[in-house]
């Protein structure tokens, strides 16, 4: 018979532990093994997962059509945006440290987010690709509300030197400064938040297409026509003299040589005097803008060989031509008319500036317009003549 070993414990006798600790260490050695056991079957079935799941989707994808195109967000950018569309939730964009060139999660003074790279790139894709005098026109980003172009339109005074002669001072060119303030330009779409909840419609590429066209309405017909007052100033605005008499702060003109029409003689020569009222130094550069019914009568004209004045762009997306210079097609260009400027020629690059701060804002509005959504989006840009010998109208009248 073995003996239980005992010890005296204040005065009551208890056995001893004797293997214990070799129990513990098996016990922990167990767990430890089983630990790796159960790592190494959610590894196996999250591989067999994926591989069931590549299967289903290339059996699924030619039975039925896709609900959404649009690839789901991974970025956390991304997804903190897309949460704060659908359904306000802004948690995660205030707690992101995110990088410079991604979304920004700071709450500005007029309040709403900044829009994230993918969908203000999409949006300025829209705007650069829309009948926009800014497919021509000189396109800066600036940080502050103005931008200050600063144009040396006089020379410097010179002349002829003799060898003992002492020379005598010459003209001091003069600085003009142009300021271009920037104002906001906004846009209201709004969905119903049912649609916002419906996981397969692409929120962020419907919310871009919809700021998108109505601010690239909006500025391009500032661009031509604005008044100045909260919004761009349009070339169109300025006011015009005719070219013989052209001095700076205004536009110069060249007549057609019928009032509200081309001449019934030699109507073309308009067009001509038109391309040489411009300086040399600009038509390198230069483009004619009109609309598309102005387009219209001008490609129906034919130069004294009887070849027409006008011809279509040789390759896909390539502009057309007239006198070989390119034609942009902008819709808020006026019609032919009594007195109207219904032609623009110039180097725009040179004759307007556009000035635009790069972010584009939303609020989110889930209120105002219940059981609608509205998505309150702004920009600031602004636009105006930045060199009044760089363009030149050719304007429908006698003289």
């Amino acid at each position: 018979m073995t003996e239980t070993k005992t010890k005296s414990r204040g005065g009551v006798g208890v056995p001893d532990p004797g293997p214990l600790p070799d129990v513990k260490a098996a016990i922990s050695c167990f767990l430890s093994e089983f630990k790796g056991f159960q790592s190494d079957i959610r590894t196996r079935l999250q591989q067999q997962e994926e591989r069931i799941s590549m299967l289903n989707a290339k059996t699924m994808t030619r039975k039925r059509p896709a609900l959404s195109t649009a690839a789901e967000p991974d970025l956390p950018h991304r997804k903190a945006f897309n949460a704060y569309l659908r359904s306000g939730d802004d948690d995660a964009l205030r707690g992101l440290q995110l990088e410079e060139k991604a979304l920004s999660s700071a709450v500005s003074a007029e309040g709403g987010y900044l829009v994230d790279p993918q969908t203000a790139e999409r949006i300025q894709g829209v705007l650069n690709s829309a009948a926009s005098i800014r497919a021509i026109a000189n396109t800066v980003a600036v940080e502050a509300t103005a931008y200050d172009v600063l144009v040396d339109h006089t020379d410097v005074g010179a002349g002829w030197a003799t060898e003992t002669a002492s020379a005598t001072e010459t003209g001091t060119p003069l600085i003009d400064r142009i300021s271009i303030p920037l104002h906001e330009l906004s846009a209201l779409p709004k969905a119903s938040q049912r649609l916002l909840d419906d996981s397969a419609f692409d929120v962020e590429g419907w919310l871009a297409e919809r700021i998108a066209d109505k601010f690239a309405r909006a500025e391009a017909a500032a661009f031509i026509n604005g008044d100045g007052i909260d919004k761009p100033t349009g070339f169109l605005n300025h006011s015009t003299i005719d070219n013989g008499s052209w001095s700076w702060g205004s536009l110069g003109y060249v007549p057609s040589g019928k009032d509200g029409d081309f001449a019934d003689v030699n109507p073309a020569d308009a067009i001509v005097d038109l391309v040489y009222a411009l300086g040399a130094r600009y038509r390198a550069n230069a483009s004619f803008v009109m609309n598309s019914k102005t387009a219209g009568a001008v490609r129906k004209m034919k130069d004294a060989d009887g070849r027409f004045l006008w011809s279509d762009g040789l390759a896909a997306g390539e502009p057309a031509r007239l006198m070989g210079y390119p034609v942009l097609i902008a819709e808020d260009m006026p019609d032919i008319a009594l007195g109207s400027h219904a032609i623009a020629f110039g180097d725009f690059g040179a004759g307007y500036t556009i000035a635009e701060r790069p972010d584009l804002r939303i609020l989110r509005d889930p209120f105002s317009a219940k059981p609608h959504v509205l998505f309150y989006a702004t920009k600031r840009v602004g636009g105006d003549v930045s060199d009044y010998a760089a363009i030149k109208l050719l304007k429908f009248a006698l003289t």
